[in-house]
């Protein structure tokens, strides 16, 4: 991926020619309106096993170049899907100190300052998410839409390390069902893409209605802390606007567990 990831919000353009999937169906993120949504009885809640994690478990967190990561155990998993699906990484899409417009999913035209992205594979299928990551079924993945608003201990757990993630550094494990709204049973599901290259649309997406809040002190170590990834350049370019513009939504439709009002 290009070294200059986001010093030209245009580059995204540009993934198709190499990853040619960027420019095929069934793209993700999406801008959530009203009229593409479906109310399905069906959807029942989500449900996180084994989210509350020993601080004597030990996680990789790192800044890959184009976003901050934590790598997750795989004693975590998704039931209630189609399959289980087991827990690979985290991580997180946001804006600039300037402008804290940095969700990747869009809500009734609403863009929201972050995103965290909880990735897992369909460990009833495949052995591993390296095998999953292009299949048709292989991902589901969790998305939170983040607002500036109350300080979270949470998202601290994560945060308080972030200079240390320059690199690469190893956390101790926490409650990471506190990453996630009070709330499980009510969300939007559509089938996606991962939305960095090389875009597989292998995603069964999960964007949750109700969104959790960071202070601004919080935000602004995630969005001034790490630097882009910069392998053939010298110059250091600070990671922020790591987001994808909404892709076309196609025929698809958004289902969603919950009544309107």
């Amino acid at each position: 991926i290009s070294q200059k990831w986001n010093k030209d919000r245009h580059k995204y353009d540009y993934w198709s020619n190499k990853y040619p999937y960027c420019a095929g169906s069934f793209q993700s993120p999406i801008h959530i309106t009203s009229d593409l949504l479906r109310f399905s009885p069906t959807l029942r809640p989500i449900e996180v096993r084994n989210y509350k994690l020993s601080s004597t478990e030990q996680l990789t967190l790192r800044n890959d170049g184009h976003s901050l990561k934590l790598s997750l155990p795989p004693t975590m998993y998704v039931a209630g899907l189609p399959n289980q699906f087991t827990a690979a990484q985290l991580h997180f899409h946001w804006g600039s100190s300037n402008w804290p417009t940095g969700s990747e999913h869009l809500v009734d035209s609403k863009q929201f300052a972050a995103e965290l992205h909880i990735v897992h594979y369909n460990s009833d299928k495949y052995p591993d998410i390296n095998t999953a990551i292009d299949k048709s079924d292989g991902l589901a993945v969790l998305g939170v839409l983040i607002k500036i608003g109350d300080f979270n201990p949470a998202y601290e757990q994560i945060l308080r390390f972030i200079n240390g993630a320059k690199y690469k550094m190893r956390v101790p494990g926490f409650n990471v069902r506190g990453l996630l709204p009070a709330r499980l049973d009510e969300y939007y599901r559509y089938d996606g893409s991962l939305t960095t290259p090389p875009c597989f649309p292998s995603v069964l997406w999960t964007v949750f209605r109700n969104h959790v809040t960071i202070s601004h002190q919080q935000y602004l170590a995630l969005v001034t802390s790490l630097h882009a990834s910069s392998v053939q350049n010298a110059e250091v370019t600070p990671l922020n606007n790591n987001f994808r513009k909404p892709q076309p939504i196609d025929s698809r439709v958004v289902l969603v567990s919950f009544k309107e009002g």
